[in-house]
């Protein structure tokens, strides 16, 4: 585990629209644009080996990074690369951040200056959902899954514990990028629990009516 006091005040950042990365869940990544393919070069010779995961935003972008504020840093934890020189890694989430500012350089991906404070908590313990009503919320996750034609190992959701169970459909489940930042910004589980099962009956609902009040 990396230390507040360690993280770093620039960092490379990777925009993929869609990809969420949450503090203590995992993201494998398939690279293979030439400059992400230098940036984990670059990344794997430091200390820290951290990557910002970080939503693009085209409203940012009038005279902005055209990045969303806040992202999640990961480090690498796993590392492979192919015959055709793909890399293959795995992210272990860390903490999120907030973007202050876009870093001029030579390199050919995109560097920010960030700030880690107010996500102090990211490096905790495991979070608990106290209000989880885990049997409601598998039956509309049930419903949600027939819906979409979807198949489940359910005795390991059911087993999950809560943090795990929410932040990994968080990431996995196909949202869009916008609903994505929202459960990134969610600022504790409780919170991330409630905007998932929103998002999940506004699908059912087949997109109808007011989403997020």
């Amino acid at each position: 585990m990396i230390k507040v006091t360690d993280l770093p005040d620039t960092i490379p950042v990777f925009p993929l629209p869609g990809a969420l990365l949450l503090p203590r869940s995992r993201l494998p990544l398939h690279i293979f644009e030439p400059r992400y393919l230098q940036m984990l070069d670059d990344v794997l010779k430091t200390e820290g080996r951290l990557v910002g995961m970080v939503q693009p935003n085209e409203v940012a972008g009038r005279g902005g990074t055209g990045l969303h504020t806040i992202g999640c840093a990961g480090r690498i934890t796993q590392f492979s690369e192919t015959e055709d020189n793909r890399y293959l890694i795995t992210l272990s989430g860390i903490s999120r951040f907030r973007v202050m500012k876009e870093v001029d350089g030579f390199t050919p991906y995109r560097r920010c200056d960030v700030i880690w404070d107010g996500f102090e908590r990211d490096q905790g313990k495991t979070e608990e959902d106290a209000v989880f009503d885990r049997d409601g919320f598998l039956d509309l996750l049930g419903r949600y899954f027939e819906a979409r034609s979807l198949s489940a190992d359910w005795e390991t959701l059911k087993d999950a514990d809560d943090e795990l169970l929410i932040n990994s459909l968080s990431m996995m489940l196909d949202l869009d990028p916008e609903d994505k930042q929202a459960l990134l910004e969610a600022p504790s589980l409780s919170t991330r629990r409630e905007t998932l099962v929103t998002l999940i009956e506004f699908d059912l609902r087949g997109g109808e009516g007011d989403m997020l009040q």
